[in-house]
């Protein structure tokens, strides 16, 4: 399994006190410890096959982090469909939301912010 880049890793924790505003996450995590089950069990199979720079299931795990479950869903069908033998490959990172405003746990589920810390 390829290692998640350093923006899909952070130090966020869940505080039971954010509980109600940590609802509209739920899609998103939902999608996000599916995505975790498949890179524990079902991508260590293929190995290091991956033409670009992060693999397409990190790079999925980043692009649902940033975007959402529908948006980050479609990027990783168009990066899906990038892949292909004829591929030159190389680095192709997620686009950071300059307005990302939740923060990721050290296992790479979203969480709301905790207020005060910018």
């Amino acid at each position: 399994m390829s290692v998640l880049p350093a923006y899909a890793r952070g130090e966020a924790h869940f505080d039971a006190s954010a509980f109600l505003s940590s609802v509209p996450l739920l899609p998103r995590n939902a999608l996000l410890g599916l995505l975790h089950a498949y890179r524990a069990t079902i991508s260590p199979t293929y190995g290091d096959v991956c033409k670009y720079y992060p693999s397409c299931s990190a790079y999925a795990v980043g692009a649902v982090q940033q975007h959402g479950a529908v948006v980050g869903t479609a990027m990783t069908a168009a990066r899906l469909a990038r892949c292909h033998p004829w591929a030159k490959g190389g680095v192709d990172d997620v686009p950071l939301r300059s307005d990302f405003r939740h923060g990721i746990t050290p296992h790479g589920f979203v969480v709301p912010a905790t207020p005060g810390k910018d």
